[in-house]
C-alpha cells in the first residue's frame, strides 16, 4: 500500500478571542492562551474551548516500514553527499516561518546563568532549560518556554555552532505571545565582554548583528534581559521559547590531549586521523571561511599560554592546508591563551576542557 489509512478525530483546542465593546468576537491569530489578557485598546479577551477536527494517519504496515529502512540504507551515499542541505524552517509563533540554513544545530545548547526577575513566574514556568534547542512551545499544554520575570536575565551558549554575520538577519528570538515584549539583547565571544545590540520588541524578533561587529568574528553567548514593561499577571516579563542563529557557523571542538603532547604544538600522528575526519565533514558544505582558535588552561604564564595557543592553531591550519580542497580556502588562526575558559581551572577536568582548539566553519 502507498501509505496508511486516515481517520477523523476530535481534539480539544483553546482559542483566544477579542471581545470588543460592539461587534462580533474576533480571534487573535496564533495567540497562546497564556497571553489572553486585557488588550491595550480596552477590549476584553476571553478563552473559548472548542473541539476541532483533526486528520490522523494510521501507522503503516511492517512491510512498508521495512522498505523505508532499505531505502535509507541504500541511499546513505547520496545523503552524505547532500549533508549541506541541513536547512529547515520553524514556525515563528505569529503565523510565519523562519528559515535556518543549518537546521536544528542553529539553536542555543547550554544555559550559562539565569537570574529570575521580581516578580517572577511560578517554578513551572521558570525553568531556563526550556529555552534550549529548537522552538517547541505547546499552546495546548502551555509548556516549552521560560518566563524571565520582571527584569530577569538569561545567558545562553552555543556549543556546536557559532553566531556569525551573514547577509540579512543573523539571530532570531522565539518569544511566545501575539507581540514581542521588550527585551535587551547582547552577544559575546567569551561570556565576559558584551556587545549591546539593543532592544527587541513589538514584531521585531530578528536581529542583524553587522552594525555592531567586525567581519569574521564568531560569537558563542547571547544575553536576554527583560525591560520591565509587562510585570503584571501570572507570567511577568518576556517568555522565551528558543534562540537561534540564522547566521550560523559549524563548530568543531578538538581536545588538545588528542592533538598534542603536553606543552607541545607539534601534532601527534593520531591527530592527523582526527583532522582528516573533520575535513571530510567540512567538505560536505560550501565553505566561505574557516576560523581556527587555540585555547589553553591557566597553568604557566599568560605570555607563554598565548604563544602556545597561537602555535597550536597554526599547526592545525598547516595540516588542513595540505589536504585536497583546503589550500585555496580562507583559513584564519587566532590564539586566546587562557582568556576564554569554558570550565573552571580549579580542577584537572576543567583544565582539560579549557585546553582545546575550536574550528568554526563559515557556511555559504
Amino acid at each position: 500500500m502507498a501509505g496508511g489509512a486516515v481517520r477523523l478525530v476530535l481534539q480539544k483546542k483553546l482559542f483566544c478571542f477579542d471581545l470588543p465593546p460592539r461587534g462580533i468576537a474576533l480571534p487573535i491569530k496564533n495567540a497562546p492562551v497564556k497571553k489572553c489578557r486585557a488588550s491595550h485598546d480596552g477590549s476584553r479577551r476571553s478563552v473559548l474551548s472548542l473541539e476541532v477536527p483533526k486528520i490522523e494517519e494510521e501507522p503503516m504496515n511492517i512491510s512498508m516500514r521495512g522498505s523505508l529502512v532499505a531505502v535509507v540504507l541504500l541511499g546513505w551515499g547520496v545523503l552524505a553527499q547532500s549533508a549541506s542541505e541541513m536547512g529547515k524552517s520553524y514556525p515563528d509563533g505569529h503565523g510565519g516561518q523562519v528559515y535556518f540554513p543549518l537546521g536544528d544545530i542553529s539553536f542555543a545548547d547550554e544555559v550559562v546563568s539565569f537570574r529570575k526577575g521580581d516578580p517572577a513566574a511560578a517554578a513551572r514556568d521558570s525553568d531556563p532549560a526550556n529555552s534550549l534547542g529548537i522552538p517547541d512551545y505547546d499552546d495546548v499544554a502551555d509548556t516549552g518556554y521560560v518566563t524571565l520575570g520582571c527584569e530577569g536575565t538569561l545567558v545562553l551558549r552555543f556549543v556546536d555552532n557559532a553566531l556569525v554575520d551573514v547577509e540579512g538577519p543573523d539571530l532570531y528570538v522565539f518569544e511566545i505571545g501575539p507581540a514581542v515584549e521588550p527585551t535587551a539583547l547582547a552577544i559575546s565571544a567569551d561570556g565576559r565582554e558584551w556587545i549591546e545590540i539593543g532592544e527587541i520588541s513589538g514584531g521585531r524578533a530578528e536581529v542583524d548583528i553587522r552594525p555592531y561587529t567586525r567581519p569574521g568574528e564568531a560569537f558563542y553567548y547571547v544575553r536576554l534581559t527583560d525591560l520591565k514593561t509587562g510585570c503584571d499577571g501570572q507570567w511577568p516579563g518576556a517568555d522565551i521559547d528558543a534562540v537561534g542563529a540564522i547566521g550560523s557557523g559549524l563548530k568543531f571542538n578538538l581536545r588538545s590531549a588528542v592533538l598534542f603532547d603536553f606543552d607541545q604544538w607539534k601534532l601527534k600522528p593520531k591527530a592527523q586521523q582526527e583532522l582528516r575526519k573533520m575535513a571530510e565533514e567540512i567538505r560536505q558544505h560550501r565553505v566561505s571561511r574557516i576560523l581556527i582558535e587555540g585555547h589553553t588552561d591557566n597553568v604557566g604564564s599568560q605570555a607563554y599560554n598565548q604563544q602556545l595557543s597561537e602555535k597550536r592553531a597554526q599547526a592545525v591550519k598547516a595540516f588542513l592546508s595540505t589536504l585536497p580542497g583546503f589550500a585555496q580556502l580562507d583559513i584564519v588562526t587566532r590564539g586566546y591563551g587562557e582568556t576564554r575558559p569554558i570550565a573552571s581551572n580549579a580542577t584537572e577536568e576543567g583544565r582539560e576542557r579549557n585546553r582545546r582548539v575550536e574550528v568554526v566553519v563559515f557556511v555559504r
